[in-house]
């Protein structure tokens, strides 16, 4: 039985993450902010944590909330959408509530989560989108959110040098049916967690600091 820790597990992917690692018969400890998702978390056997990684004073409490902890999987899943392109500047508001959500809470989790991860043995999948590649970009739509992608990879490469006893990968879910993605996304949340459930189980030394798509494909480009 494997130990799970899933940041950001209240709906979509993150709940989804909790459902299949929960059916698989391992322990869960995930995350939410507010009291109807820490209900969803306890119903799904999950062991709830509050947190906001919004906030820091929030996340600064996770290192002793996971004291003496051997984390086998770790997955940072909190994230939000912002729409809109280059022509017109994204506001104060929305930069803070996009980056201190996507990239932010990312930075502020690592140090207190990875010693965990490394007393395991373990993988660390921060949850990215291809939307943060930089090479493929295909335009400016949602650009503020293309932007934290690409800086929650970054954040994600360069800390696995300060962890070398466990595995630190970002991880592309695709485009997925949930309040995020909407229902014209062609993947399911279930098709798009077993896909990610199948690469984290697989990963390899050579994939630390990498992107990895849903599908397993290695990204060939950021």
């Amino acid at each position: 039985m494997a130990t799970v820790l899933v940041i950001g597990a209240s709906r979509g992917i993150g709940l989804e993450f909790v459902r299949q690692y929960r059916a698989a018969g391992d322990r869960v400890i995930a995350t939410a902010r507010d009291d109807e998702g820490l209900e969803r978390l306890r119903e799904l056997g999950a062991e709830p944590l509050r947190v906001d990684v919004a906030d820091p004073a929030s996340v600064s409490g996770l290192s002793w909330q996971l004291d003496g902890e051997e984390i086998d999987v770790a997955l940072y899943v909190a994230g939000v959408m912002s729409h809109g392109g280059a022509t017109s500047p994204p506001t104060q508001q929305a930069f803070d509530a996009v980056m201190h959500t996507n990239v932010l809470g990312l930075m502020q989790v690592l140090p207190q989560v990875m010693p965990t991860v490394e007393a395991a043995g373990g993988a660390f999948g921060a949850i990215s989108s291809a939307m943060g590649q930089i090479g493929p970009v295909p335009g400016s739509h949602s650009w503020l959110y293309r932007t934290s992608k690409a800086a929650l990879n970054m954040a994600a490469s360069s800390a696995r040098f300060d962890y070398p006893k466990a595995t630190l990968v970002a991880l592309d879910p695709g485009w997925v049916q949930t309040d995020m993605g909407g229902g014209a996304a062609p993947l399911t949340a279930e098709a798009s967690v077993r896909g990610l459930r199948t690469v984290l189980a697989s990963l390899t030394a050579e994939d630390n600091g990498q992107l990895i798509h849903h599908d397993g494909r290695r990204a060939s480009s950021w």
